[in-house]
């Protein structure tokens, strides 16, 4: 039986024996190596290379004050429009050197507020996106560590928001140029930033338009909050209803389908968001286009900015949106052909 004992991992005293220095020296010339001479530095390098020495993260993360890990929270994991925030982080931070972490906080604020206070410190800071907490509560976790905000603007605090000034522009003057006067707005969860700023940007373009809105809801951002819009949108003898996201606006229109009203010709149907899937509907969603890939990638590089700095970055990035115009929206019926009549009843 050989008695070659196993290979052991080299560890940082290995490498200071070898270089015949301190380990503090090869520790510094590994994580802060401008405070090593340049001589001393590449000797320990060398050295690392020659037994292949890998650093232990939790060792540097002590030594540096820093994880090199950050967090990415999400209301909705399942949320097709949150997958285009996740894959823009994630390769935002694998960019930067950052290990990405995610969390679901299932549209719940204290979910939220309890892993941002569970993950503080074992992570250099967080991506909140389309946050439920207070703006109490995002200045207190700020003030803890860094932190970036997608979807969401707070006083104070750097975040990635989309133009729905102009999106909602783009949806009504869609509507009016195909003859509505009026629309429904079935709205989404009543804490939700977005949201509200939807609903503001909708009636000023409304007002200028010329068209009558009405908002509807609070309804669950999924399809199964479609059935409760849809029956509510058909009660209302409207003809045209603009969705919180896109997954509502599906959900709403299978139920229509259900109670027999055909999508665009008794009733059009528009979304937010622009997710995987709107096209392969039936009929094809009209729906706002966000560039949510974009605004996670944005969101993770003001984080690390902040992170490596130690300072915060306040600034706005305001990503423009686009309407993408397809067969779910339409003329309404005139009056002869029986559009005073609402649908289903």
């Amino acid at each position: 039986m050989s008695t070659e004992r196993p290979h052991r991992r080299p560890t940082i005293t290995d490498v200071a024996a070898r270089a015949g220095v301190a380990t503090s020296t090869v520790s510094r010339a590994l994580s802060r190596p401008e405070r090593v001479n340049v001589h001393t530095r590449e000797h320990v390098l060398a050295v690392v290379e020659e037994l292949g020495y890998v650093p232990n993260p939790a060792a540097r993360a002590l030594e540096s004050g820093r994880t090199r890990t950050i967090a990415l929270l999400v209301p909705d994991i399942t949320n097709p429009y949150f997958a285009g925030v996740i894959k823009g982080a994630e390769r935002a931070a694998a960019a930067a050197g950052l290990t990405l972490v995610l969390g679901d906080t299932q549209e719940s604020a204290a979910t939220e507020e309890q892993l941002v206070r569970r993950l503080g410190r074992s992570v250099d800071g967080f991506v909140l996106s389309a946050t439920r907490l207070p703006d109490d509560d995002l200045r207190r976790a700020a003030e803890a560590g860094p932190v970036v905000l997608v979807n969401r603007a707070a006083r104070g605090l750097p975040c990635v928001v989309a133009d729905y000034d102009s999106g909602t522009r783009q949806i009504v003057d869609h509507l009016a140029s195909l003859a509505h006067e009026s629309f429904v707005f079935a709205g989404g969860p009543a804490e939700s930033w977005s949201g509200h700023r939807r609903w503001l940007g909708l009636q000023a373009a409304a007002d200028a338009a010329g068209l009558e809105p009405h908002r509807f809801g609070p309804y669950s951002p999924t399809m199964s909050g479609g059935p409760a819009a849809a029956d509510a949108v058909l009660a209302s003898g409207t003809t045209a209803v603009v969705c919180h996201n896109d997954m509502l606006a599906i959900g709403l229109m299978r139920r229509l389908a259900q109670r027999g009203a055909m999508v665009p010709r008794d009733i059009s149907v528009v979304g937010f968001d622009n997710i995987v899937g709107a096209d392969f509907c039936t009929p094809p969603l009209t729906t706002l286009a966000e560039r949510s890939e974009d605004a996670g990638a944005r969101a993770v590089e003001a984080l690390a900015l902040q992170v490596n700095s130690r300072a915060p970055h306040a600034a706005t990035q305001l990503l423009p949106t686009q309407l993408v115009i397809r067969e779910s929206t339409g003329a309404p019926r005139s009056p002869a052909s029986g559009a005073s009549e609402a649908p289903g009843r």
